[in-house]
């Protein structure tokens, strides 16, 4: 357990965050299609970018096929149809107690009702699964978008090396949309031709690309958790590196929604961030947002309105009950331990009320880096305790340094 506090609330310094997690994750496994990808600049330092190296690596071991994900989701995802398209691998793909309870049923049956032999070791719908690899495949399948974009974006990630290439019909509601279209930028990088057309998504099979090198952009989800800082904060001069103005990410919405809300404003100079406060910025009274394309940034905006008193609601969440924790309830529990009332429902937050605490709150992350990352800014306003501080080591395993750089005192 760690206690966090600052002197001062004002922030001031330079950080340099790592690649996005999501990006580096997706060009792993199309290194692992496209050798002629020689190198990745600016890979992820994050634990999950770590398990997803390993992993590859040991699955064209001939003595070491079974593979510990732990709590790694994306790697799960993607290397379920990744190994499922290799042909003579037998893996057998396994998880944390927490992972064999996150459903995989919507992508095992896709892969499946494209040919791939997938089965399941202990719970139908969920990790453990034995795959074996095959190439004897069709070039169509269908895939409900509501779950999980990573559902679709394994699938995606594949599909160039398919004999036929692939179509993908999504059914019903895409969540996560920015991250699929994350995966189609990606591939169109490379050359690989893709076609979308409302809700149907065509890649076209591909047998080699040019040489290429790859520079990740730093992680905007990493990021965000600078924004909530800079919003608690009295004052702020915070510079990240190293940013793109034309961003894959999603969560580079971030930028916009703390303009909009909390009077934060970003200028890119250089592949650098500055972000700084607004002078005199009148808050709202209340926050209503739909993050059904961006949910990982829930946990984060929700802690910024607690902080700063500012009532909100949230929706679009669907998807925050299967992450590493069921995050909503996760979310309704620690934020009573600071005096906010809220209520949650199976896709949304809303805070309601704001009453006095007199000890210093002890958040506990149910293993989930997001929980310890959101509710770290907080420590502008009070001191503040975080429980098995390494979960951070996920997605951001440099943050409690980072925030040391700008003055947050941290003792054990």
């Amino acid at each position: 357990m760690i206690q966090i506090s600052h002197p001062t609330s004002e922030i001031d310094g330079e950080i340099t965050i790592s690649g996005s997690k999501s990006e580096s994750n997706r060009w792993l496994i199309l290194q692992q299609i496209f050798p002629q990808i020689s190198k990745i600049h600016n890979l992820s330092t994050a634990e999950d970018t770590q398990i997803m190296q390993a992993a590859l690596t040991a699955g064209k071991s001939q003595e070491n096929r079974i593979i510990n994900v732990g709590h790694a989701g994306t790697v799960m995802r993607f290397l379920t149809a990744f190994f499922a398209v290799q042909d003579g691998y037998n893996v057998i793909l396994t998880g944390s107690d927490r992972m064999k309870s996150r459903p995989v049923r919507d992508l095992v049956s896709a892969l499946v009702d494209l040919g791939c032999d997938i089965q399941y070791l202990e719970n139908e719908g969920f990790p453990p699964l034995m795959i074996h690899g095959t190439s004897q495949l069709k070039n169509e399948v269908q895939i409900l978008g509501e779950i999980s974009s990573q559902f679709i974006t394994a699938l995606l990630l594949v599909a160039p090396s398919l004999a036929q290439g692939l179509t993908v019909n999504i059914l019903g509601e895409l969540t996560s949309m920015p991250y699929v279209e994350m995966t189609i930028s990606q591939l169109n990088t490379l050359g690989i031709q893709t076609h979308r057309m409302g809700k149907t998504i065509q890649v076209f099979s591909q047998k080699e690309i040019l040489p290429v090198q790859i520079r990740v952009e730093s992680d905007w989800s990493s990021a965000s958790y600078w924004y909530s800082l800079a919003a608690l904060s009295t004052d702020c001069n915070i510079q990240l590196k190293f940013y793109k103005s034309n961003s894959y990410q999603g969560d580079a919405v971030v930028k916009d929604l703390y303009f909009k809300y909390f009077g934060i404003q970003t200028q890119l100079n250089e592949n650098k961030l500055e972000i700084s406060k607004i002078k005199k910025f009148k808050f709202p009274d209340f926050v209503e947002l739909n993050l059904n394309q961006t949910p990982d940034l829930a946990q984060t905006i929700i802690v910024t309105c607690a902080g700063l008193k500012i009532k909100a609601k949230l929706t679009g969440l669907q998807t925050l009950k299967i992450k590493e924790t069921d995050r909503l309830f996760a979310l309704l529990k620690e934020l009573l331990k600071m005096g906010v009332n809220s209520e949650i429902s199976d896709n949304s937050i809303e805070i309601i009320s704001f009453e006095n605490f007199n000890q210093i709150p002890i958040i506990h992350t149910y293993e989930d880096h997001r929980m310890a990352m959101s509710f770290a800014p907080l420590a502008l306003k009070f001191p503040i305790r975080i429980d098995s501080e390494k979960v951070v080591n996920k997605s951001y395993p440099e943050f409690w340094n980072d925030l040391e750089k700008v003055s947050f005192h941290i003792t054990h």
